[in-house]
């Protein structure tokens, strides 16, 4: 009965892999084709001029010494870069790179199993570091401090404590939020670097960059719009540069010029700023139903059926960024400046 049971496993298997053979084939070709854009190499890195810097002296030094890189904090808003610089400096030391997430490590076996079949100066990088579960945190201070691992095996009196001795290996986290990571584990990190929205220069200069790579000719003047509506973020403008190529293409054209770059905004629904449907429906919905603000996150919520941690974590922070979006005791508040680029006198209602 077993041998039967286990043949028709092996036979579901092999039944399975054969099903699953195209899309195996063809998944690394998509994972490739979705980091082309990536740099490589600490000087394609495009922005963060401070933390290049940084860095690049760390990574010099440690090779020098022959020491790991110490460990890394990455901070700041989503889309900037923070897995792409990771990976550069898995490749500037000259090693590999690991990768995991806060999530996905549900157990203290979960860590341990990753650390312990890591090589010395091997690079682990956590993306939701903010995410981890305190029992992980706490296996993680000692691996960080003494490249060692606490374990306690058994329940009740027959539990004991075991310690394995893990490779010096360097931990690079990613946060979004770094007010929800614990004091006792940013202290651990040698280097905590805070990403910045880059600017409309640099942002024009990864365009340019990305357009040689997706073989795709652009115009100054295209690539001025497309970072200018980009919310100064890498991640955006790459995606509008790879709309703006397929409407391109639909149109039979080869070049990407200013009209076609506006026309693919248009279908989009971005506006010059990168303002988004949704962005501006916020907006009018606190102009048209509430006079302009005060309202409550909650009640804006429910006008906008939407959830309020996604208005605050999502829409909320480029409106306040632009100072389209005031936050007070009372509630959000739109501003004169939303007023003006949309066109609407301040000082009338519109119901």
């Amino acid at each position: 009965m077993i041998q039967r049971d286990k043949q028709f496993a092996d036979q579901s298997s092999a039944e399975i892999e054969a099903l699953l053979k195209p899309a195996l084939e063809d998944a690394p070709m998509a994972v490739q084709f979705e980091n082309t854009l990536r740099p490589r190499m600490l000087s394609e890195y495009v922005g963060q001029d401070l933390i290049k810097k940084n860095l690049g002296i760390s990574i010099d030094a440690a090779k020098s010494r022959d020491e790991p890189l110490e460990h890394v904090l990455l901070h700041g808003p989503p889309g900037l870069g923070k897995t792409t610089l990771a990976s550069i400096l898995a490749q500037e030391m000259g090693t590999s790179l690991k990768v995991t997430s806060g999530p996905a490590l549900e157990k203290q076996g979960d860590l341990a199993s990753i650390l312990t079949n890591m090589k010395d100066y091997e690079v682990l990088f956590i993306d939701e570091i903010h995410r981890l579960r305190p029992v992980i945190e706490e296996v993680l201070y000692t691996a960080m401090e003494d490249y060692c691992l606490d374990l306690m095996i058994g329940k009740g009196p027959s539990a004991r404590s075991m310690r394995l001795n893990l490779p010096k290996f360097t931990l690079i986290g990613a946060t979004t939020k770094l007010n929800m990571l614990s004091s006792p584990l940013r202290a651990r990190f040698g280097h905590v670097f805070k990403f910045e929205l880059y600017t409309i220069e640099d942002i024009e200069s990864i365009l340019h960059r990305s357009a040689k790579i997706l073989e795709c000719e652009i115009t100054v003047g295209a690539a001025r719009i497309l970072a200018q509506s980009s919310r100064q973020t890498p991640r955006v403008a790459n995606r509008l540069l790879r709309r703006v190529r397929d409407y391109a293409a639909h149109k039979g054209v080869t070049i990407i010029t200013e009209q076609i770059a506006m026309e693919t905004l248009a279908s989009l629904g971005v506006d010059p700023i990168g303002l988004d449907r949704t962005d501006i429906d916020l907006l009018k919905v606190i102009i048209e139903k509430f006079q302009g603000g005060p309202v409550g996150l909650s009640t804006m919520a429910a006008a906008l059926c939407e959830e309020q941690e996604t208005i605050e974590d999502i829409y909320e922070p480029y409106l306040l960024q632009l100072g389209f979006l005031e936050r007070t005791a009372r509630g959000r508040i739109v501003t004169k400046h939303a007023y003006h680029h949309l066109g609407l006198p301040h000082n009338s209602s519109l119901l």
